[in-house]
């Protein structure tokens, strides 16, 4: 009987851990920022909070302006939160928020962490659940919209404001050589590139969305930016799909693989407050299997 009582106890624990468990879907914001930090459920950067956007989504809000580095504590405030424990996490970045996401899980993602319950106080901090520690975070992969994490043509020559510290984390060298883009802790970085660019992005080197240039959205590694286009243009070498090394030669950065390449040129760099351009194809993916 004795034995009876402890396999049922044991059956109990077994099953209230598994229904503690969660998958959640973070949202990782770019330049300009938009929603509340610490307040997981403003999506103001993204669009209508209604709107479906993974399971348990999440808005990871930080301020859009300030350096990487100052502002990377925000970041692993939410992996903490919900990507610990039990839980896992599906992480989406758009634009800088890739950086963001590769800086931090370059430089934090080997480091202890204390597991914490999910639910944040005001400031987006979850409190401990048992006391206990990890290794990094619970993630099982990144999709990037418009990924900036090899920079910006636009910040080299001053088209945004120059006085931003962000501004000056994305100049090109600067975004290539911050942190090792190839140690991603083995977690798969999925890149999302588009191209409908304009005339006045014509400072961005081969095909672009209007900010960002395929060789930062396409995840191609080397110190410095290079012209990759679509199939149809003659005039550059062509980004691959995939892993597999572009037109040229030229490789990727280590766990990045090209999900999509605008090759009708119909979306650019803006979610417009509507969940639109690149990041309404991220969207639409993660729907489907964030889940």
């Amino acid at each position: 009987m004795r034995q009876i009582r402890i396999l049922c106890a044991l059956c109990l624990l077994l099953v209230s851990s598994w229904a503690a468990a969660a998958n959640y879907t973070l949202w990782v914001n770019g330049r300009t920022g938009g929603g509340a930090i610490g307040n997981y459920n403003d999506f103001t950067y993204w669009g209508p909070a209604s709107t479906a956007a993974g399971v348990n989504k999440k808005a990871v809000n930080w301020d859009g302006r300030s350096s990487i580095a100052s502002q990377s504590g925000k970041v692993r405030d939410a992996l903490d939160c919900f990507c610990t424990g039990s839980n896992w996490c599906y992480i989406v970045t758009h634009s800088a928020g890739d950086l963001m996401m590769g800086y931090t899980l370059a430089n934090y993602g080997g480091s202890a962490r204390l597991k914490k319950n999910a639910s944040p106080a005001s400031g987006g901090v979850c409190g401990n659940s048992d006391g206990s520690s990890q290794t990094g975070w619970n993630i099982k992969w990144v999709r990037a919209a418009s990924g900036a994490g090899g920079g910006s043509e636009l910040s080299d020559v001053g088209s945004w404001t120059t006085s931003e510290p962000l501004v000056q984390d994305l100049k090109t060298t600067t975004a290539r050589a911050m942190y090792n883009h190839n140690t991603t802790r083995n977690v798969w970085f999925y890149m999302y590139a588009g191209a409908k660019g304009t005339a006045y992005s014509g400072i961005l080197p081969g095909q672009d969305d209007e900010a960002v240039a395929y060789h930062s959205t396409g995840g191609v590694a080397g110190s410095g930016g290079g012209s990759y286009c679509n199939p149809s243009d003659w005039f550059c070498n062509d980004l691959s799909l995939g892993t597999a090394a572009n037109e040229g030669g030229s490789a990727k950065w280590g766990y990045h693989s090209v999900s999509f390449r605008d090759d009708g040129e119909a979306y650019n760099h803006y979610a417009g407050g509507n969940w639109g351009g690149i990041v309404g194809v991220v969207r639409s993916a993660v729907v489907n299997s964030a889940l």
